[in-house]
């Protein structure tokens, strides 16, 4: 159907205020079946008809940079319309588009934003209009959400409630006028193909807080908390504070949490009694949080807390992908991946979610392929592109996080972050077999190589992030060895994308292009006798990863990358990129034994000191100093998969209908149990004979490789 084509529909809005606005109307339908209403709430919206909530997403629509793209949402509401008179509700949220809090990535100088603001049409089964936002509907701003801001949280004064909106029978009072008609956000209109955000698990919080009040929840989540309370003093205050640790004390903590917001308060929210003696329910809507701990207290007068459960809030993800082996830390480690994976997808793929909830590229690309085993994150995926790409200059340059406000342009970015352009789109085809993202941000691509060309000197690129976070005090080696590695891995990324499409004339310019900065970053950086730059596990991992090394060098490199790695224990001497290509490049040739050492040694730096120290969710750095829920060293998970498991794609037979299953034989595990979309490596090993089980679903394919080099091709079945 097509919506927002009417002259008869406008955007409106109340004007600038830290409250939500609501807004209400009434209007006449003789036919519900087929009704079809499409809405465009910014930042956030709720829609409610004779009363009801329209559908369970929350946090719609899910951010964008407003000012090129703004996207609505279609719903059939046939179930929530009656034949005669009908009414219909909307609260809107600031959300992203009027995000007024100061922090340090300067969103509240957003050139989209604006106060919040409407869109809706309505539409029957033959296309006719029912009902669009119109100047004539009423709305306030006095409301009981007297502030909500993503980042500060949200004020609910229920005394201020109206009651009775939005039903039939609700009568406005003088706290509501009409509406105003007010400027588009500016960008296209188009309908939301994202996976929604829902309120994904709901869990009372067992046992009674510390003496601070202070709730364990037990995880690591994004999401909020719902109360019960009863009082009978009006205007008494339930206050909930939200962080992911405490002090030594047992008190709330914002340890490496706020630290980057300006004003307000952070990730807390306050409700006010109505006081009359009834249960009361409560829970903030156009916000969220991350933590593991909540400080629930009351204020100003008495009140009785009932109940207090945990709303975990993420995408709508599917899982797909499961995991399990003989080791209890590698499980462990595997759980605590997915939890950071979908603390880190709310709507968008973020870097965590209570410090800053950005849409940091590194992080996005580096846990791709993980997300892309466990769950079918591919629709989402291709509508953050799609922002991403709306970020880029004209230049070619593209910011650090996406959605971006001006920030992360000049700092920030680089090849191994920026490449989310081009790595996520050539995953999900690999993945899911799905060539459209590849068509569609094509000239996006290559005009980002072009600009990685004008800022390089010789082929060395000279700007960007290296290996980010590696172990406190530890010099890492330089950024610009990492940043020309990664700019290599595009360029030559790009040329077979090119050969996919059939662009010959790229395909020979990348290919020339890609050899051109191979012989350049040997020049640079290959000291001889199997040594880069500083010879530590990113300066051994890295070329090897991406296939940089001279003809004829390549086994020297390996084994000065063996021996770094033997000599100091498979301790993790690396930041977010050597956690991904070191261990990858070990598997790959041959020493896939050593590589889960990684995974699997108990001392600091390190993933199972993490386990060792309470973690329940993967951490930004080694030392715990920082965020303690980050995805970026979470391609641990992506590798169990790769090679313990043994599920590859082929470039040559891209999705999952054919797929080679090739498990190694690990020395530390006695047996490895995944599925992957159906199909399911099981093996064991039992008095040093391997045993290997494989079920293939209806319709695919396996070929199947022993750790022996036996193959057999398996069709469908056990």
């Amino acid at each position: 159907m097509n919506f927002f084509n009417s002259h008869d529909s406008r955007w409106i809005g109340m004007g600038n205020s830290d409250a939500a606005p609501y807004f209400f109307t009434k209007f006449d339908c003789n036919e519900t079946q087929g009704a079809q209403v499409a809405v465009c709430g910014l930042g956030y919206y709720e829609l409610y008809i004779n009363g009801r909530k329209v559908g369970d997403r929350v946090l719609e629509p899910i951010v964008s940079v407003y000012d090129q793209r703004a996207r609505y949402n279609v719903f059939d509401v046939s179930e929530y319309l009656v034949q005669g008179v009908n009414s219909v509700g909307v609260i809107l949220g600031h959300g992203w588009y009027d995000h007024k809090v100061k922090e340090v990535w300067n969103f509240e100088n957003a050139y989209w934003r604006h106060f919040p603001k409407l869109r809706l049409e309505m539409r029957a089964a033959d296309g006719s209009l029912l009902l669009a936002s119109a100047r004539s509907w009423m709305g306030s701003t006095e409301g009981p959400i007297t502030h909500t801001q993503l980042r500060n949280g949200e004020h609910y004064d229920a005394r201020r409630e109206f009651p009775g909106w939005p039903a039939v029978d609700f009568v406005p009072d003088s706290r509501w006028r009409n509406a105003a008609t007010c400027a588009a956000p500016g960008g296209i209109l188009e309908e939301e193909t994202a996976l929604p955000c829902r309120v994904v698990r709901t869990f009372d919080i067992a046992g009674r807080p510390n003496i601070f009040g202070v709730y364990d929840i037990g995880t690591n989540l994004a999401g909020r908390c719902r109360i019960t309370v009863r009082g009978t003093v009006p205007g008494t205050m339930v206050v909930l504070n939200y962080a992911e640790r405490i002090t030594e004390d047992g008190e709330i903590s914002g340890l490496a949490q706020d630290s980057f917001v300006k004003s307000g308060k952070y990730q807390h929210e306050e409700y006010f009694l109505k006081g009359d003696g009834t249960d009361e329910v409560w829970e903030s809507r156009f916000t969220y949080h991350g933590f593991r701990y909540v400080n629930v207290v009351i204020r100003n007068g008495e009140a009785s807390l009932l109940k207090i459960e945990v709303r975990e809030i993420c995408t709508d993800l599917t899982s797909v992908g499961t995991f399990e082996s003989s080791s209890a830390d590698l499980n462990r480690l595997q759980e605590l991946t997915r939890v950071s994976f979908l603390a880190n997808f709310v709507g968008i793929p973020t870097d965590c979610p209570h410090r800053e909830k950005n849409g940091w590229t590194g992080d996005a690309q580096l846990a791709c392929e993980t997300g892309l085993y466990n769950f079918n994150p591919a629709a989402s995926y291709e509508q953050w592109v799609d922002t991403l790409r709306d970020c880029q200059r004209h230049s070619g340059e593209l910011p650090g996080i996406a959605p971006s406000a001006g920030w992360g342009y000049n700092w920030g970015n680089g090849p191994n972050w920026d490449g989310a352009l081009f790595v996520v789109p050539y995953n999900v085809y690999l993945y899911a077999g799905d060539d459209s993202m590849l068509r569609k941000n094509y000239e996006a691509m290559r005009r980002y190589l072009d600009f990685c060309d004008s800022v390089s000197d010789d082929d060395i690129v000279v700007f960007g992030l290296g290996d980010w976070c590696p172990p406190k005090g530890m010099k890492m080696v330089g950024s610009f060895f990492s940043t020309t590695a990664a700019y290599y891995g595009l360029v030559v990324m790009f040329a077979e994308i090119a050969a996919h499409f059939g662009r010959t004339d790229d395909v020979k310019r990348y290919r020339e292009k890609a050899q051109l900065i191979k012989d350049s970053f040997n020049r640079k950086f290959y000291n001889g006798n199997g040594v880069y730059a500083d010879g530590g596990l990113t300066a051994q991992g890295t070329p090897l990863y991406f296939g940089l090394c001279r003809d004829g060098e390549g086994k020297a490199v390996l084994q000065t990358l063996v021996s770094a790695a033997e000599r100091c224990g498979c301790t993790a001497q690396f930041g977010i990129l050597g956690a991904k290509h070191v261990p990858r490049a070990l598997a790959e040739n041959g020493y896939a034994d050593l590589a889960l050492r990684f995974f699997m040694q108990e001392n600091y730096p390190g993933w199972v000191n993490w386990l060792r120290r309470d973690a329940v969710s993967l951490w930004e750095t080694w030392d715990g100093a920082s965020s303690r829920n980050h995805v970026m060293f979470g391609d641990l998970s992506a590798w169990l998969f790769r090679y313990a498991a043994g599920f590859k794609h082929q470039p040559e037979n891209p999705g999952w209908k054919r797929l080679s299953i090739c498990p190694e034989n690990l020395k530390a595990l006695d047996s490895v149990r995944s599925e992957y979309r159906g199909f399911v490596s099981h093996w064991t090993r039992d008095k040093g004979v391997f045993t290997l089980e494989v079920t293939v679903p209806e319709r695919c394919i396996a070929d199947v490789v022993m750790p022996d080099g036996t193959a057999k091709v398996c069709d469908a079945g056990k």
